[in-house]
């Protein structure tokens, strides 16, 4: 078929990209090379439209072992001769479509890239976003996402450790999820995914290729719209008993010693493994299409080069020991064969029945080659001045403080997710310690050695909303902050960046800012930011989602013995506050929910008293000088003080401070703030260690009974009640749907 313009633009390819490609081929490209530019000029694929910022944040440093963007995924040394390989990703868009699927390929997609590093994947997480949980079509969305990433994680036998969920109405047409997998390799045993060595084998090795999936990096880079259901086949479709067995068989072939370098086939396909694998080691490959396994007959050059089935893999190999890896991938039932070869002329030659199909320069199709790069126009968003005309004089302080707790605890996002994670796995391998002492950042054993991981997500993207710059800093001082609470020393970042529609110059502009914020958080906190996704496109018809730039943050711990947890341990010890009191009720659930104010400022936080508050809670879990400690974040002081209290069923006698508003000092979400307790026999040391800091005693802890004020409300046991079944009790089973 002839090739224009019209042709490009289907493709979602501008005018203007479309005279680059006809340029730098010196030539009109085929329909199948215009494909191959369309998947991989995508924003999934290229981050046109973000690479200029994404370079401004700290990309190395620290314990990194590789610089950020190198490899598939991030690289830690955490001693022992071992490494942390992490990342995470969105899968929103396959998920809005078609949730169970585009959930569990996510998940898949995830493990994918820290497994073709030769780390072997021990913990999952996860960051999920939906609408109203009211509304039949969130419950919908959520029953399949949830049920998508158990299906695959159970299967594929690496626990769900920890995640979050919030439900706000601006996700209600385009809920986010964002996955994240861990995953620890030995020293010198990782695999890059590079291709060199003139004439060396290239490999086609795991799932055969369907037409599902087809076109997936394109759709993630448009708006959803009512016609998006239309897309459904970009959605793919995963196997997670195929990827256990593509893991044990990768793992395998990387000791032989015969391997080059491998890469997931994950958006964009062939072509994409093909030219990055190509582009990063200054080579090009010969590929015979019609040797690739397929599971469909007569499929088409440009569905074989961008379809996304799952479960697949490009290996470079060491000429004259393909047999060696075929005999590992027919042991394991997996589909392995030799596709093409490593050339010297920087192309990427495709052919079918000895017809060139396509040859395209692969340095040009990639991010940091030829892929164009755009520097978008920005300008503070028009809400910005509703915002800044909030006063909370005219917030009625409500005379049955009781009746708003209990209104609170139940909201979706502060209820209990039991609902949810007893649908996951979360103790095979038995290296997950937090299901029964929860932390407030999962802890996870690094098997045979006595260190453990601190892992965790993190964002509250109303925060961001309020103020982009403040509020990605909030998002990576709370995950250093649950992290150093659960007793560990943060290493690195991993992100995963939502937002909406690049060309809107608001929605720009809270990128720009929330970069820059968590940029500059990251320097502070030491922590680089080693690889991630950024995800744009997240609309809805009536705009776009709140920013929500996803922080996943790893740590350290030396050994289990630093391990701190968030419970309450004991009658009469003693409950302190570290951390300045505010009377603060901006952008908190309080505020939005119980009193519906949507526009507030971000709210009160400070670099430098975190940063101090972190140093002094790790010198007293170090010291031993307290016995529990969780941070005070969404829901505020009264919703940290019962999910301290559940797990032993324990209760609390606290007394409200003079000077600062009742609503404020129980629902306030103010920043830098920890709930410790201590022992009646440690009182003396504590105060003395944290002398320098803001500390306020607010009570004890008790048998079983909740005290405000001298006044008793209630039962540990009732509350905790009220907390767990919120959720199930407004969940529906698919058939009313």
């Amino acid at each position: 078929m002839e090739v224009t313009v019209k042709t490009a633009e289907q493709l979602r390819l501008t005018p203007e990209e479309f005279d680059l490609i006809c340029s730098k081929l010196g030539r009109t490209p085929n329909f199948n090379e215009l494909c191959a530019f369309s998947g991989m000029w995508s924003e999934h694929c290229s981050y046109k439209n973000s690479i200029k910022w994404l370079k401004t944040l700290p990309r190395e440093g620290g314990r990194m072992l590789v610089k950020a963007g190198e490899e598939n995924a991030g690289l830690m040394d955490i001693g022992d001769g071992l490494g942390v390989v992490f990342k995470i990703e969105s899968h929103n868009h396959p998920s809005a479509i078609e949730p169970f699927q585009g959930a569990a390929t996510g998940v898949g997609g995830i493990h994918r890239d820290i497994f073709t590093m030769g780390a072997r994947p021990i913990a999952s997480l996860n960051s999920l976003r939906f609408g109203k949980l009211e509304d039949p079509k969130t419950q919908h969305l959520l029953a399949g996402v949830v049920h998508g990433i158990g299906h695959y994680g159970n299967c594929f036998g690496v626990p769900t450790v920890g995640g979050e969920i919030y439900f706000d109405a601006c996700y209600h047409t385009n809920p986010l999820v964002n996955a994240m997998s861990v995953g620890i390799v030995e020293a010198g045993k990782t695999v890059s995914a590079t291709a060199e060595g003139i004439g060396n084998p290239v490999m086609f090795v795991g799932s055969a290729t369907g037409k599902d999936g087809i076109g997936g990096a394109s759709f993630a880079s448009a708006d959803i719209t009512a016609e998006s259901v239309q897309e459904l086949p970009a959605v793919q479709v995963g196997d997670p008993f195929q990827e256990k067995k593509l893991l044990e068989a990768c793992l395998e072939v990387i000791r032989t010693g015969a391997v080059v370098g491998m890469q997931d086939m994950g958006a964009a396909g062939i072509i994409c493994s093909t030219a990055e694998m190509s582009a990063k080691g200054g080579v090009g490959m010969r590929i015979e299409l019609d040797k690739v396994p397929t599971r469909q007959a007569n499929m088409k050059t440009w569905e074989l080069l961008l379809s996304e089935s799952q479960e697949r893999m490009l290996l470079v190999a060491k000429k004259g020991r393909e047999s060696e890896i075929t005999a590992i991938f027919e042991k394991w039932d997996l589909p392995c064969s030799v596709i093409g070869e490593v050339t010297t002329d920087g192309l990427l030659s495709f052919y079918m029945n000895d017809q060139l199909e396509a040859q395209l320069p692969a340095n040009e199709l990639v991010l940091g080659g030829g892929a164009p790069q755009y520097e978008r126009p920005y300008k503070e968003p028009a809400y910005m001045e509703k915002v800044r005309a909030f006063d909370p004089r005219q917030v009625p302080v409500p005379e049955d403080l009781r009746a708003v707790a209990e209104f609170m605890i139940t909201r979706p996002t502060l209820a209990s997710k039991q609902w949810v994670y007893h649908q996951y796995d979360s103790m095979v391998g038995a290296a997950n310690t937090s299901t029964n002492a929860p932390s407030d950042a999962a802890i996870v054993m690094v098997k045979p050695t006595e260190k453990a991981l601190a892992i965790t997500t993190d964002c509250n993207s109303r925060y961001v909303y309020a103020d982009p710059f403040k509020g990605a800093m909030i998002a990576v001082a709370e995950a250093a902050r649950n992290i150093v609470c659960s007793g560990g020393t943060p290493l690195g970042v991993t992100n995963c960046l939502n937002f909406g529609n690049p060309y809107d110059p608001e929605v720009y502009y809270q990128f720009v800012e929330a970069v820059k914020g968590m940029g500059e958080a990251c320097r502070r906190f030491e922590t680089p930011v080693t690889g991630g996704n950024v995800s744009f496109y997240n609309q809805n018809p009536d705009g776009p989602v709140f920013p929500t730039p996803t922080i996943g943050m790893v740590g350290l711990l030396d050994s289990l013995d630093q391990r701190m947890t968030l419970d309450f341990k004991s009658t009469d010890t003693l409950i302190y506050v570290l951390g300045p009191l505010h009377d603060d009720l901006s952008s908190s659930q309080y505020l939005a929910h119980f009193h519906q104010v949507m526009h507030s400022p971000a709210p009160v936080f400070d670099l430098d008293t975190e940063q101090r508050l972190q140093v002094l809670i790790s010198q007293l879990i170090r010291d031993r000088q307290i016995l529990s400690a969780h941070d005070i974040s969404e829901g505020g002081l009264f919703q940290a003080l019962c999910e301290s209290s559940f797990p032993n069923e324990l209760g609390f006698s606290i007394q409200l401070p003079q000077g600062i508003r009742t609503d404020a000092f129980l629902f306030g979400e103010s920043q830098s703030r920890v709930v410790v307790s201590v022992s009646m026999e440690q009182q003396g040391s504590f105060l003395q260690a944290v002398a320098d800091f803001p500390c306020t005693q607010l009570g004890v802890v008790t048998t079983g009974d909740f005290f405000v004020d001298g006044n008793q409300w209630g039962t540990v046991v009732g509350w905790k009640d009220k907390h767990e079944k919120a959720i199930g009790q407004l969940m529906r089973t698919e058939t009313d749907l």
